[in-house]
């Protein structure tokens, strides 16, 4: 199946652009899947396993966080264009939508100085003193902080962390059973090492995440390769079942849904073209995860690395990830 992109796959942990690879590819509702490589290098090598959990940093944006929002407009709670004023009163600016949060077109700019060594009810204060940039609509401009607001957008509805809801209204559902918020140490991929602060390994690595905890609605979600192979079973299923959103709006994912239509983004999710024009959804997380999805083919491709193992600059491995996507979008259309 794929082989130019199963062979890049292999060059990644080969080339020693990263310890270890986990990755599953779905076709005609066949998996291949391998894990190979080690899962640390430092302070000792130590082989990679199957199912061992990674920190799938932003990858919580769309798994947990999207799917949450995407269930609350199909039970009527919320509109897409909605104002995010009408639901978080000390929000700055009354034109910002639901909508331009979702796909990265909020414009949300200025700066929190110090951001990272505030408390999480100092920084959450701070978010709201940030303002909204003129290209308020016509530009994608990526960002944690439109995800933290959506989670606390649901935390208005759930009266719940935002952790919490996802676990109970994502994670549960989909029997996503060894995804967690708080993972225990020794079943984890470790991140990073460093001689002054050791292994980082069970700890959500974005900082954001780690002063707001429960509370963060953009990273923190551990999980095994397995489990995110049941998520793209069920959102490539024939019926969504469970319904957890409704068929219209899996259809309506996968197009751009920024506001003029055409800045490549959906709700949560970026998009790639494929040869034949056909959107697919596609993330990817900080340290090293990226999953894209073809509902039209039914075939998707999950890579689970820990690029910043045991240094946090790899640039290399974001050129490599850019020609494993570029091979499996054509490869998968022959």
């Amino acid at each position: 199946m794929n082989p130019i992109t199963t062979n890049l796959l292999h060059q990644l942990s080969e080339q020693q652009i990263v310890p270890g690879v986990s990755y599953a590819m779905k076709s005609q509702e066949k998996w291949q899947q391998e894990v190979f490589g080690f899962s640390q290098l430092k302070p000792q090598k130590k082989l990679l396993v199957t199912d061992q959990l990674y920190d799938l940093a932003s990858l919580t944006k769309v798994i947990g966080t999207t799917t949450v929002i995407l269930h609350l407009v199909t039970v009527g709670k919320l509109n897409f264009e909605d104002s995010v004023k009408k639901f978080l009163p000390d929000f700055y600016d009354q034109r910002v939508t639901i909508r331009e949060l979702l796909t990265h077109t909020a414009a949300i700019t200025g700066y929190i100085p110090h951001r990272n060594q505030l408390a999480a009810p100092q920084l959450k204060k701070a978010l709201f003193t940030l303002h909204t940039g003129n290209w308020l609509g016509k530009k994608v401009e990526y960002s944690d902080i439109g995800l933290i607001f959506l989670g606390e957008i649901i935390e208005s509805f759930y009266h719940k962390p935002v952790q919490q809801v996802i676990v109970e209204n994502v994670l549960q559902p989909l029997q996503m059973t060894n995804s967690t918020f708080e993972p225990l140490v020794n079943r984890c991929v470790p991140t990073t090492y460093s001689q002054k602060t050791g292994l980082l390994q069970g700890k959500v690595h974005d900082p954001k995440a780690r002063i707001l905890k429960e509370h963060c609605g953009s990273a923190g979600l551990f999980a095994p390769l397995s489990d995110l192979m049941r998520f793209v079973d069920w959102i490539l299923a024939d019926k969504i079942d469970p319904k957890l959103f409704s068929s219209d709006l899996r259809q309506q994912l996968f197009a751009d849904q920024t506001p003029t239509h055409d800045l490549g983004r959906s709700f949560g999710w970026d998009l790639r073209y494929d040869s034949k024009g056909q959107a697919c959804i596609y993330h990817t997380g900080y340290t090293g995860t990226f999953m894209l999805l073809d509902l039209a083919t039914k075939q998707a491709l999950i890579v689970l690395t820990n690029r910043i193992h045991p240094d946090e600059h790899n640039e290399i491995f974001l050129e490599k990830r850019d020609q494993i996507i570029a091979a499996y979008l054509k490869e998968k259309d022959h």
